[in-house]
């Protein structure tokens, strides 16, 4: 009878340990298959097609303002209040949407840049890339467009 309680015991011990790491396995994919991959995406005319994450952040901080010849670099952004913006504000800059606004904000403020050009739309920053010589953008699609090139950046996509 002892045995039999013990046993019984065990296996209620077994199959909780197990639902939990069933849950934590569950929650854990489900968390990363939410982050979408990002893009950075250039006019023809300006960046490079390989960079590394420190050159990227320079740009995208505002502290590198023109390509190597010389053409004004012009960056776009989703707005922040889209998923897509909301990553680019944590994957790139390491800020939540409230503090990139604020950053920009005060950039613009002390006159060190101009503003970024704030997007709804991937499609709609894909057509300002593709028609401002310069322009660099993050989006988290890609539709093909002859007059955007991909950005590598250390060899693969954010």
């Amino acid at each position: 009878m002892m045995e039999m309680k013990r046993t019984r015991r065990y296996k209620q011990v077994i199959f909780t340990k197990f639902f939990f790491v069933a849950i934590l396995f569950f929650c854990a994919f489900t968390a990363t298959s939410q982050t979408s991959s990002l893009t950075v995406i250039s006019n023809q005319k300006g960046a490079p097609s390989t960079l590394n994450f420190s050159q990227l952040k320079s740009i995208f901080m505002g502290e590198q303002q023109r390509w190597r010849s010389g053409t004004k670099i012009t960056i776009a952004l989703m707005k922040t209040n889209t998923p897509a913006g909301k990553n680019t504000s944590e994957t790139i800059y390491g800020m939540s949407a409230d503090e990139l606004n604020k950053f920009w904000l005060a950039l613009v403020f002390q006159g060190k840049t101009s503003a970024p050009n704030f997007f709804n739309s991937a499609s709609e920053l894909e057509n300002f890339v593709a028609q401002n010589p310069g322009a660099i953008g993050i989006v988290d699609q890609v539709a093909a467009n002859d007059d955007i090139k991909t950005v590598q950046v250390e060899g693969k996509k954010l």
